[in-house]
């Protein structure tokens, strides 16, 4: 079991070092190519990959002539559905907010859903403890001092991160429904499909493809791969195997170190500036993903202890 813990954590730990490298990729793909395009190109290039990896495990398995239980297809092809469409949307949305923000302050705000994981948690009956509402408060303000103006207004990118948190939570909370039902290697490469797809009818019907948008895929030809290989398909993937028989919570905790590795990233390689004022956003979001996982005050303890002395 432990052993188990540990793998699973790390595969957590790794999706959030790679999905926090990858907005410095996202970042410089933002200048030349548009969100619909880049993201189709990305979850093509995913969908391949995760097809071929299910292939080989497929042919490997036959070969050693091991025996698989039967597949529940209507879960396969319902989880992955919910999972690509909100997995479209959020990073659709998160590369359109990288057009207009830095990919460090991209990476703090996608945190958020740290905090709205427990809180869409209540809709599920699932217990928040007080230290999860003071990270809910931490976050608020956080959010405040990277997002809110002087003006007292929210930029258009900023919204579209914020929103990318939102469904990105939802789809935690997804994956979690269907931990145990599913095959996580198959679930990925469904979702994978089920979001190339969105992103190839979204490029199609708000975008018009033309000479500038080949040049600007060709320009961002090693980024998209790393886009595709790594981010797209590894770390989603690993996300997955992340979450089983794991707390979403917890799995959320360690992915939303993302946003860490995202400002070191931006700050090595895109020698990305933030205010003081955005600092201590980044600072109060921190502060709101550990408060939000620490473990509750064992209270059921001092009431035994109680009983026992009266």
């Amino acid at each position: 079991m432990r052993t188990n813990h540990l793998r699973q954590n790390s595969c957590a730990v790794l999706a959030a070092f790679i999905w926090g490298t990858a907005f410095v990729a996202q970042s410089i793909c933002a200048r030349y190519v548009s969100p619909f395009t880049f993201t189709a190109s990305r979850f093509v290039i995913a969908t391949l990959v995760m097809g071929g990896i299910v292939a080989v495990i497929e042919v490997r398995q036959r070969k050693q002539d091991k025996e698989r239980g039967p597949r529940d297809w209507k879960a396969l092809l319902t989880a992955g559905t919910l999972c690509g469409t909100l997995l479209g949307a959020s990073t659709i949305l998160q590369q359109a907010g990288l057009g207009g923000t830095s990919a460090g302050k991209a990476g703090f705000i996608t945190a958020l859903y740290i905090v709205v994981v427990p809180i869409l948690g209540l809709f599920l009956h699932k217990k928040v403890t007080p230290l999860v509402w003071m990270g809910m408060g931490s976050a608020v303000f956080g959010l405040y001092f990277l997002c809110i103006t002087e003006s007292f207004s929210v930029s258009l990118s900023d919204t579209f991160v914020i929103l990318c948190a939102i469904f990105f939570a939802v789809h935690i909370l997804v994956v979690d429904h269907y931990d145990g039902r599913v095959n996580s290697i198959e679930l990925s490469l469904v979702q994978l499909a089920v979001a190339t797809v969105w992103a190839l009818l979204g490029m199609l019907l708000f975008e018009t493809p033309d000479a500038g948008t080949i040049e600007g895929l060709r320009l961002c030809f090693w980024p998209i791969l790393y886009m595709g290989i790594f981010p797209s398909g590894v770390a989603y993937t690993l996300q997955i195997l992340a979450q089983r028989e794991s707390n979403p919570t917890v799995t959320a905790l360690l992915m939303s170190l993302e946003s860490v590795f995202a400002a070191v990233a931006g700050a090595l390689i895109l020698k990305d500036q933030m205010s003081g004022r955005e600092y201590l956003g980044c600072f109060l979001m921190m502060v709101a993903v550990v408060l939000a996982q620490l473990p509750p005050i064992p209270l059921k303890k001092k009431e035994e202890d109680l009983t026992v002395e009266s």
